[in-house]
C-alpha cells in the first residue's frame, strides 16, 4: 500500500510527472508498473515468493516489497530493489518474520512497518532491515505459527501508520468469513515497562467485520480507508470512517464501492481524488475517493496483491526505460 509520493525538493509546477501504479503478482512472484490509466505495462522483476505488501519510495529511488514464503517454515523476507528492478537486496532475512503481509514506508522516522500474520504480530525495522522491532505481540504465548483455526482473531494483516498523532493502525482478519475481523489502533511505541505482549493502549476500533486486509490513511481529512476480502454485503469492499469517531460506540464505516473478488491492496491518490485497489481475482479498479466513479483499470492479471501509486518525474522515468 502506499499514499502518493513525488520527489522531494523538486518544483513540481515545473517538472512534469507520470503517475505509475506498482503492483504484485502473488501467484507468479513478478513485480508490474504501468500507467495510472492501465498503459505501459512492463514487469519490473521476477522471482518473488509470495510477494504481498509494496512501498515505492521515489526520493530514494527503491521499491521495498514483502514475501510471505511458507508459513511453517518461517521463511518470510522483505526485500528492496530499484525502480526498474535493479539492484535487488534482501533487508530482512528468512527466519525474522513468519509471513510478512502489508507493508508501510514512515520516512519521517526512516522505518518500515509490516503485519506478521503467522507470527502474530506487527513489526518494524530500519530501512536498510536493522533494528528489527516487535511493536504487538498477538500470540497469547500460543506458538508460532498461527492458524487460522485455531489463532484467526490473532492473525495480523494490514498496517498504516499517522506519524503526526504518534500511532499505528492494523487489521486482525481473523478465520475466512467468520465475522471476527477486527481493526485497531494504538501508539507507535511500547508504553514505558510494558511489552509487545502485555501493552496496555491498544484500541479496537472495528469489530465483526469479514476479513479486513490492507489500511489506507488520509491525515489531511482524519479518515481512515481499508478493503476487506470476506462475504458480502460487507465483504469484497473498500470501506471509510473517521479516526476522531467515538468508537466506543462503535460506528458503521461507510462501505465506499463493493464487489470486488476477494479485495486486496489500496493506494490512494490525493493529488488526483482516487483510489486504486486490486484483488485476488487478476482485477485493478480506480475510483473517486468517495468511491463514485468505480472503473476497471487492469482485468485478469493473475493473482494481485500490494498495490502503490507514486509520481515519478519525466526525466528518472526517462532513464528506466
Amino acid at each position: 500500500m502506499s499514499t502518493t509520493e513525488t520527489l522531494k525538493g523538486t518544483r513540481t509546477s515545473n517538472i512534469k510527472a507520470i503517475g505509475r501504479l506498482f503492483f504484485l503478482e502473488a501467484n507468479a512472484g513478478r513485480i508490474h508498473s504501468v500507467n495510472a490509466d492501465g498503459s505501459d505495462g512492463k514487469i519490473i522483476l521476477s522471482g518473488a515468493r509470495v510477494p504481498d505488501g509494496i512501498v515505492v519510495d521515489v526520493e530514494a529511488g527503491h521499491i521495498y516489497w514483502t514475501n510471505m514464503g511458507i508459513p511453517s517454515k518461517n521463511d518470510g523476507s522483505i526485500e528492496r530493489a530499484d525502480l526498474d528492478g535493479k539492484n535487488r537486496v534482501t533487508i530482512i532475512a528468512e527466519g525474522k518474520t513468519f509471513t510478512p503481509k502489508q507493508l508501510h514506508l514512515e520516512k519521517k522516522s526512516g522505518k518500515l512497518y509490516w503485519c506478521d500474520r503467522e507470527g502474530m504480530r506487527v513489526m518494524r525495522a530500519n530501512l536498510d532491515g536493522s533494528s528489527i522491532e516487535t511493536l504487538v505481540d498477538t500470540s497469547d504465548g500460543d506458538a508460532r505459527p498461527g492458524t487460522d483455526q485455531r489463532n484467526g482473531n490473532q492473525l495480523c494483516v494490514g498496517i498504516t501508520v499517522d506519524p503526526d498523532r504518534g500511532k499505528i493502525y492494523w487489521t486482525q482478519k481473523g478465520p475466512a468469513n467468520a465475522g471476527k475481523g477486527r481493526i485497531f489502533r494504538a501508539k507507535i511505541d511500547i508504553p514505558k515497562g510494558e511489552t509487545a505482549a502485555n501493552r496496555t493502549d491498544i484500541e479496537t476500533l472495528f469489530e465483526g467485520l469479514p476479513e479486513p486486509i490492507d489500511l489506507e490513511i488520509d491525515l489531511k481529512n482524519r479518515l481512515l480507508y481499508w478493503t476487506d476480502r470476506g462475504d458480502a454485503p460487507r465483504g469484497n469492499t473498500v470501506n471509510r470512517a473517521s479516526l476522531d469517531a467515538d468508537f466506543k460506540k462503535r460506528p458503521a464505516p461507510d462501505i465506499l464501492f463493493t464487489h470486488l473478488e476477494e479485495g486486496i491492496g489500496i493506494a490512494l491518490d490525493f493529488k488526483g481524488n482516487r483510489m486504486f485497489v486490486t484483488d485476488l481475482a487478476g482485477n485493478i479498479f480506480s475510483a473517486k475517493l468517495d468511491g463514485t466513479e468505480k472503473k476497471p483499470v487492469l482485468v485478469a492479471q493473475g493473482n494481485l496483491t500490494g498495490i502503490a501509486y507514486v509520481e515519478i518525474p519525466k526525466a528518472v522515468e526517462a532513464l528506466n526505460r
